[in-house]
């Protein structure tokens, strides 16, 4: 019996298309395996700050940390492009900045911030591990940078 499309419709059943199951998602959203790759690296930068943010919360109380995908980059020729002093640089690809506190564009003050560029550092990583060392690394020097001292007074060496 052949029957019309609204007919199908209004039976209530759901086509499997082409035979590759429900669509939906694979997991659960409380699994962590659900997480995207940018919670997954807010939730490394996070993890590595924790250490530092605890030895150095009343100088850190002014700093933001904020999570870019990449730079930003002005010019657009690779020959001219030359990085500011308050950047991590690596290869001339640029994984961090550090901003400094100033005005914005209507006069109100802004905080300092660290912005950490997620795609570069994650290039640079072979694996999760490494990745959570380089992120270490890179805010120790920022955070470094910021407050006037040496790398491995921040790292507690």
């Amino acid at each position: 019996m052949v029957t019309t499309r609204q007919a199908r419709q209004r039976t209530g059943k759901r086509r499997d298309r082409r035979g590759r199951g429900m669509r939906g998602p694979l997991y659960p959203s409380s699994v962590p395996a659900a997480r995207s790759r940018s919670q997954r690296f807010d939730a490394l930068v996070l993890e590595a700050l924790e250490p530092i943010e605890q030895r150095w919360h009343t100088e850190l109380t002014q700093l933001d940390v904020a999570v870019d995908e990449v730079p930003e980059v002005d010019v657009t020729s690779p020959e001219t492009v030359v990085w500011g002093d308050d950047m991590v640089v690596d290869s001339n690809v640029p994984l961090a900045r550090l901003v400094p506190a100033s005005a914005d564009r209507r006069g109100e003050p802004t905080r300092a911030r660290i912005v950490l560029y997620r795609r570069p550092l994650e290039a640079r990583a072979r694996n999760g591990t490494d990745l959570a060392d380089l992120l270490h690394d890179v805010l120790v020097e920022q955070i470094a940078s910021y407050l006037g001292l040496d790398p491995g007074v921040i790292d507690g060496n």
